[in-house]
């Protein structure tokens, strides 16, 4: 096997904890648009608006989903738009911290998105199970393979600075001996 395509390089660690930042902060942004979206829709007519979207798309506006669903639009207030638009800013502030802690190889930003997306994952699963799709399936992988690379890279490194600061063994020369007895 070709050492230079070796996970345990930190050439390719480096890499990879690069396209995880990315991904985090792709994340972070399209949380943040999303959350100005919905800002959008303080104090306007929810419901009137989609409806014409849904129109525009030729969607039969006759249909008995679609006009469920606007009646549920219809029923949303602008305190819950407000709420719905600061807990998606929180989540995009998540990702960022994330994606710009692993662009600065921060250690705690591997801990955090190991426990945020580690977190997540029972909720995916369980999604996938009950609605199966393709895309779930394949952002599914995606979050399980980012949260497997951190734990062994977290491990690694562990390792790593264990065997640095390993004690003198007995017997060493440096090793000095000290008595509390009185002399």
């Amino acid at each position: 096997m070709d050492p230079s395509l070796s996970l345990s390089s930190p050439r390719n660690e480096d890499r990879y904890l690069r396209w995880i930042a990315l991904l985090n902060l792709g994340k972070g942004i399209l949380f943040s648009l999303l959350a100005i979206g919905f800002l959008g829709f303080l104090h306007k007519d929810v419901d009137g608006i989609v409806g014409g979207w849904m129109s525009i798309l030729g969607f039969n506006m006759e249909n008995h989903h679609v006009v469920s669903f606007l009646a549920r639009l219809d029923k949303v207030t602008d305190r819950q738009i407000g709420e719905w638009s600061g807990i998606t800013f929180a989540v995009a502030g998540v990702f960022v911290a994330e994606g710009t802690g692993l662009l600065l190889r921060q250690q705690w930003a591997k801990y955090l998105t190991v426990c945020v997306t580690g977190s997540l994952i029972p909720v995916e699963i369980f999604e996938s199970i009950k609605h199966f799709g393709w895309l779930k399936f394949g952002l599914l992988a995606v979050n399980m393979a980012v949260v497997a690379f951190l734990i062994i890279t977290l491990m690694r490194e562990k390792r790593r600075a264990q065997q640095e600061h390993r004690p003198l063994s007995v017997g060493s020369p440096r090793q000095t001996a000290v008595s509390c007895e009185p002399v």
